[in-house]
């Protein structure tokens, strides 16, 4: 039998579909696993006798996150991590954009040279770093604080300058000559043009930033002892290894309101994050 160009259509769009849905599934199994073990007794925590009571609690336990709350100091370290992580983001953008500005739009002796010399700190591992900036911030006084974890990203990053870049070349250089005809300076330039129409990639750095920024766990173990100043990944690392090693429901409550506010900014922003991921400047 001769299938229609149609129905050939057809059934391939519906193997790419199963497709999809088994991955997505397969991918959000780990997460279904940890907001299912959150709401568990111990006594169901150890019943493995079939798929549906590993995946679905009953009866569901929601008193495990008040009661996740007294053993760790959610709200301090919430607190903490939102401290950094929007510093991280003020920082990043100001710095990377102006940088990028400067690389794509401006013309100054060495200007390539420099952009290839940003482009090869790209290669050199975090480990490689790592003591030297240590012992400068020990130098200065700012171990056992949170300055450490945010003010770097005010020195740029040479990826997110690199993208920015890229995004800066592609808008016309009419537009910046029309606005120099206006008598419009450089930073003007770049503060009401060249910002409006790099959007996408501004949205899409701000959510790389606040990954990292909120699930960063280096940073803090090396700069910050104080629970005091513990971000999320931190206290609830601490948690893991205190007395709590093994109670897994309480691990996971914690786990699960640690990563509910990024899922829920990620899926908020997925339109702005696609299309600076996949757009140009300027829209045809």
């Amino acid at each position: 039998m001769i299938l229609s160009e149609k129905t050939r259509r057809r059934a391939r769009h519906l193997y790419v579909h199963l497709a999809v849905w088994f991955f997505i599934c397969l991918f959000g199994l780990p997460f279904v696993w940890m907001v299912a073990t959150s709401l568990k007794t111990d006594a169901q925590m150890a019943d493995f006798s079939s798929l549906s009571k590993l995946l679905v609690p009953w009866p569901i336990q929601w008193g495990n996150y008040p009661e996740t709350l007294t053993y760790i100091n959610l709200i301090r370290a919430t607190y903490n991590t939102l401290i950094v992580t929007s510093l991280s983001v003020v920082g990043t953008l100001i710095s990377c954009s102006l940088v990028a500005f400067s690389f794509s739009r401006l013309r100054w002796p060495g200007r390539n040279v420099a952009f290839v010399v940003l482009l090869s700190t790209m290669m050199l591992p975090p480990q490689v770093t790592m003591i030297p900036l240590f012992l400068i911030y020990a130098k200065l006084g700012w171990i056992n604080t949170l300055q450490p974890l945010w003010l770097p990203s005010f020195l740029g990053n040479a990826f997110y300058i690199f993208l920015l870049r890229q995004f800066f070349f592609t808008i016309p250089q009419d537009l910046e000559d029309s606005a120099k005809i206006d008598g419009c300076s450089y930073f003007g330039i770049y503060r009401r043009i060249m910002l409006p129409l790099v959007k996408p990639a501004l949205a899409s750095i701000v959510i790389f930033q606040i990954l990292f920024s909120w699930n960063d766990f280096l940073g803090p173990l090396i700069y910050v002892h104080s629970r005091r100043l513990m971000t999320l990944a931190q206290a609830v690392q601490a948690f893991q290894t205190s007395q709590h090693e093994f109670d897994w429901q309480f691990l996971m409550a914690a786990a699960t309101m640690m990563t509910l506010p990024i899922l829920a900014i990620f899926f908020a922003a997925q339109r702005y994050f696609i299309s600076g991921v996949t757009l140009t400047g300027m829209k045809g």
